[in-house]
């Protein structure tokens, strides 16, 4: 082999050497950069981990520390407002209603036998002398009764329910699942709840859905008067009323009280009424008048 090609030979493999040698240089820096990045990476997750622990362990301890979100009152959980003077209007039932029936006029109420018996029997003097004369001024009949009303919260708990006719008080309670034990009167003892529907689409955007509504329980009554000229109800009986507030385009507002008696000593059906009153706009002709017998 000639000098010249043993010359190339070592240029050769000197070059490939240092070519091998720049590879491996090349793979190492990139080795070492991969190291690097991903203990970069593993340190930025672990950091931001600690991070995330730390806020979460901070939010947790400040809700502990604030205890549960305060719950509103049924004063301040109002979806209608029922308060104000309002008076009712007698669109129904007139002659039951205006004047006092001649006795024996029932054919309305779904009476059986023993309750015809009772108000066959009516006497408004003796039910005068014996200090009852408010028998059809109880939370059965009172709202029935043609007069005025004057509704006010008592406190956040209670709503206030006061009757021009025969000055009577009736007392609505939130919160309560039964009444507690006392002497039945005549206006009882009512639990009431709000009975909100899913609020839905109207126009102008979103508002009260139609059917928002007080419901009040009433239970722990005296016999009573369903009507002036003695149609008994029976101190077992349990008053159910839903009570709805409505809106005219002129501006008026009513105030509907359905009202639902069941009574199985006397009525063979469920009594069932609807009384309604129009708003006032001030108490100026509020004129509160004592229980007569007839």
């Amino acid at each position: 082999m000639s000098t010249s090609r043993l010359s190339r030979t070592g240029v050769a493999m000197r070059s490939l050497k240092t070519g091998s040698a720049a590879l491996d240089s090349a793979r190492a820096r990139e080795a070492e950069h991969y190291v690097r990045r991903t203990l970069l990476e593993h340190t930025l997750w672990v950091a931001a981990f600690a991070i995330g622990v730390f806020v979460l362990s901070s939010l947790l301890h400040a809700q502990r520390g604030a205890g549960p979100a305060a719950q509103r009152s049924p004063r301040e959980a109002a979806p209608i407002d029922l308060t104000g003077y309002w008076e009712s209007f007698v669109t129904e039932d007139w002659r039951w209603r205006m004047m006092t029936p001649p006795k024996g006029s029932y054919h309305s109420v779904t009476l059986n036998a023993e309750a015809r018996k009772v108000a066959d029997a009516w006497d408004p003097a003796a039910d005068e002398a014996a200090g009852n004369q408010c028998k059809s001024y109880g939370a059965a009949a009172v709202m029935r009764v043609p007069g005025r009303l004057h509704i006010t919260w008592e406190d956040d708990d209670t709503l206030k329910i006061e009757t021009e006719a025969g000055s009577q008080t009736r007392l609505l309670n939130f919160g309560v699942t039964a009444p507690p034990d006392g002497e039945p009167t005549w206006q009882g003892y009512a639990v009431a709840t709000w009975q909100v529907p899913q609020i839905l689409p109207v126009a102008g955007g979103r508002g009260r859905a139609p059917g928002t509504t007080l419901k009040a329980v009433t239970t722990r009554l005296r016999d009573g008067y369903l009507c002036k000229n003695g149609v008994p109800y029976s101190g077992n009986a349990v008053v159910t009323e839903y009570y709805n507030v409505l809106g005219e385009p002129k501006g008026d507002t009513w105030l509907v009280v359905t009202s639902i008696v069941d009574d199985p000593k006397f009525l063979t059906q469920p009594f069932l009424t609807s009384s309604h009153f129009k708003k006032l706009s001030d108490g100026s002709a509020w004129k509160p008048l004592g229980c007569t017998a007839e």
